[in-house]
């Protein structure tokens, strides 16, 4: 489905936002010591391209509660991309992947600022931790001096507060239930915090305390933002372990390899056979599994009818977004936009 023009130019407003932002944080970064390059190239890597969903949610979380326009309002939801920017490298340090978007992950990337190959390894993932520390502190510099009243800001300082706690806890849920029993229960409440949560509930709730929306906005927010958050994720899930490499920019492995507690390998699980856990426990979470073993893996997942049970999942949370949509009464424009911006995050390749 093509992208509306209004979702187009917003990310255009939202990619210029950030650039201008970066391009001013890595002069003055650069400036300290040119020994800072790499940390600089890929904090530039970090915030360039991307969907920018969690943008456009603040962005009509905003518009939804009747506000106009607003460049200031734009700065103020390209910091939600900072956030994402950051857990990102981070995630991708937690669980090692070597890919994100079809390019070196920052803490492979970071491997070429040491000479000594002894050293690359540990130093990358230190750089790296450092740059993902220092995107997340990034958008909290670019969200308040957005140039916004303060008097708004102060509205959206608690949520920020929490978008934050919430997105750690998920991180560490992953953590602590990667190698576990899997749980479908466990792995969609870890999703939910992990990614639903920040990606549309919590941006759509500071665009919307930033505008001074009602509780009554607010509670549809997350009666929309909740099911479709979590959606966002169950397709990624799919996309993760049948989705082609080429659009995913991600190793169709990461997810095996690592192990990890998704509701696809909890769906598989609960529904194979003895000796499907059985050459389950051999596959699951062996380094260096080859695509023989993920041919194995992917058998054993359609052999269960967990891929269609997880769309399933998608489409009971896609239509409880929709209704809420329906009855919420929003203004046109603002249904219109929250209505695309549904398509996107769950009917996608990439």
């Amino acid at each position: 489905m093509p992208e509306a023009e209004d979702q187009v130019a917003l990310r255009a407003r939202v990619d210029a936002a950030l650039q201008a932002f970066a391009r001013q944080e890595t002069d003055q970064l650069i400036a300290i010591d040119a020994d800072l390059l790499p940390v600089v190239e890929q904090l530039t890597v970090a915030v360039t391209g991307g969907k920018r969903l969690r943008a456009a949610f603040c962005y009509w979380g905003w518009r939804a509660a009747g506000q106009p326009d607003s460049d200031a309002l734009v700065r103020a939801a390209a910091a939600m991309e900072l956030v994402h920017a950051a857990a990102v490298v981070h995630d991708d340090l937690i669980d090692d992947s070597s890919m994100r978007h079809g390019v070196p992950s920052a803490h492979i990337a970071l491997r070429a600022a040491f000479t000594d190959r002894a050293r690359s390894s540990a130093g990358g993932r230190a750089l790296a931790m450092m740059t993902g520390d220092l995107l997340m502190s990034w958008a909290g510099q670019l969200f308040t001096s957005c140039g916004l009243p303060a008097a708004y800001l102060a509205r959206a300082r608690g949520l920020w507060a929490v978008m934050a706690r919430e997105l750690i806890a998920g991180e560490c849920l992953e953590i602590l239930r990667t190698g576990a029993r899997p749980d479908t229960g466990n792995s969609l409440q870890t999703i939910r915090y992990k990614t639903a949560k920040y990606t549309v509930e919590h941006p759509l709730h500071i665009g919307g305390a930033l505008a001074g929306a009602p509780d009554r906005l607010m509670k549809a927010f997350t009666a929309y933002g909740l099911p479709l958050g979590e959606a966002f994720q169950l397709r990624d899930d799919l996309l993760g372990l049948f989705g082609d490499p080429e659009r995913t920019g991600k190793s169709n492995l990461d997810d095996i390899t690592g192990n990890r507690p998704t509701a696809l390998l909890a769906e598989t699980w609960s529904a194979a056979t003895a000796a499907e856990r059985k050459e389950l426990r051999g596959l699951l979470g062996r380094p260096g599994l080859d695509s023989e073993g993920l041919l194995q893996v992917r058998a054993i997942v359609q052999r269960t009818g967990a891929p269609h049970r997880v769309e399933e999942m998608i489409s009971q949370r896609v239509s409880a977004a929709t209704a809420t949509l329906t009855r919420a009464n929003l203004p046109a424009g603002a249904t219109r936009a929250l209505s695309q911006l549904m398509t996107s995050a769950t009917a996608r390749q990439s």
